[in-house]
């Protein structure tokens, strides 16, 4: 005997179904619409499956995005330079701070298979397209301290911000103790704990970039205008004749053949100026907006200075550049690499080394370090990239003139034979 469907809405194989209770058969009748649902809710706890479920109508994704060239490059602009920049370890002591020759594990091989540059290029991308990098710790020393953090796809990642002092993280549906995560977001509210996207808060803006481009594609694809126009004065042509004229017209200007035509027409080309149809400036105005999102200067990725002022040398432009874009995002992140180091360790990036000088004016401020005596011969050339003196020559911080001067004779001058009575 096939299955039988019992009056509760259940099927039952190879008979009928048991005998129940009316109240029971009631009861069990009533629930049978609930257990969709008791399914559907079992599921959610073991797999959370909202936390990286598609995006809703009309959004615009962190890749989508990207293909909007000017947020693409405010995004490599920033990853570029900060991923470039050498990154120094110090110790603390009192109110010095003393560089630290050897270089920590995590700084070294930071992740499985990425080098420093391409670890911090990712923390960097995560940042600026998800508002958020968060960090997985697989590796710690025999202190506690952390030695190798991969960096997680920010839309794995749920947190449970019910207790912002406490956050719970979850990864791929599974908690992961507090501890093991490394999190670093960008703009914050208050009692919150995620940082919010920028994709997604100004997907309006990306979105007008993106449908710009995407009516340029168009008219290009679609052959924008008319190129010209053909008419005649004295008679009025039917569509078939229409049509005949101008394939034969359009066949002689792809052969670039001389046109030839009679007394009665008309010729005439088109041209549309594109700063008429607002386009470009749609685009231009676009690529300002993003810029000031990521504080990138806006001629960088397309954008119009819109007349602010400008530097007359590169070095200006790069010191710019270094205080009022690089300098918040490398305090955030030298923050919390700080706090990954033991003890009173911390890290800072070196922007001076982004800042490049012609030779002469690069040698007059090592002059100028030597002569006042705040800089040795070592340091200066380590600046360079050439090897320290031997024997220890480079390392007093003396001016050049009193290094090339003979020492002051220690002993007691001779008596006078002549003494002054």
């Amino acid at each position: 005997m096939g299955p039988t469907l019992g009056p509760d809405g259940v099927w039952y194989p190879g008979g009928p179904p048991p005998s129940v209770g009316g109240w029971r058969r009631i009861g069990r009748a009533m629930a049978a619409p609930l257990r969709w649902m008791a399914g559907v809710s079992k599921r959610a706890i073991t797999s959370l499956p909202w936390i990286a479920g598609g995006p809703r109508s009309g959004a615009v994704s962190p890749e989508r995005a990207l293909a909007l060239i000017p947020l693409f490059a405010s995004v490599r602009i920033l990853a570029d330079s900060i991923a470039s920049l050498p990154l120094q370890t110090y110790r603390r002591n009192g109110a010095a701070r003393e560089p630290i020759t050897f270089v920590p594990s995590l700084l070294f091989q930071p992740a499985a298979r990425d080098n420093l540059f391409e670890w911090l290029h990712k923390l960097v991308v995560s940042l600026t397209l998800r508002g958020n990098a968060y960090g997985l710790v697989t590796q710690w020393d025999d202190f506690g301290f952390p030695t190798s953090i991969e960096w997680l796809n920010p839309d794995e990642m749920w947190v449970d911000e019910l207790r912002p002092t406490l956050p719970v993280f979850y990864w791929q549906g599974v908690e992961v103790p507090r501890e093991q995560i490394v999190h670093i977001p960008w703009v914050v509210m208050p009692g919150r704990v995620v940082g919010l996207t920028p994709v997604q808060l100004f997907a309006r803006t990306i979105g007008v970039g993106l449908s710009a481009t995407e009516y340029g594609l168009s008219w290009f694809d679609n052959g924008g205008t008319p190129p010209w126009t053909m008419k005649n004065s004295s008679k009025t042509l039917n569509p078939d004749e229409a049509d005949e004229i101008s394939d034969h017209l359009s066949a002689r200007v792809r052969a670039r053949k001389p046109l030839v035509y009679g007394s009665d027409w008309d010729f005439a080309a088109l041209q549309v100026n594109p700063e008429e149809s607002q386009f470009i400036e749609t685009m231009r105005l676009n690529a300002s907006q993003i810029a000031a999102i990521y504080g990138v200067p806006p001629e960088k990725v397309g954008g119009d200075t819109g007349g602010s002022m400008t530097y007359s040398t590169v070095e200006l432009n790069q010191l710019d550049f270094a205080n009022t874009t690089l300098r918040p995002w490398l305090v955030r992140i030298e923050t919390k690499l700080s706090q990954l180091m033991p003890g009173r360790e911390f890290v800072r990036f070196n922007v001076d080394a982004m800042i490049r000088t012609d030779t002469l004016t690069r040698y007059q401020a090592h002059q100028l370090a030597l002569n006042d005596g705040w800089r040795n011969r070592d340091e200066v050339r380590a600046l360079e990239d050439l090897s320290p003196l031997p024997d220890g020559q480079g390392q007093p911080y003396l001016p050049v003139a009193m290094l090339a001067a003979p020492p002051p004779d220690s002993g007691t001058p001779p008596d006078d034979p002549n003494p002054i009575q």
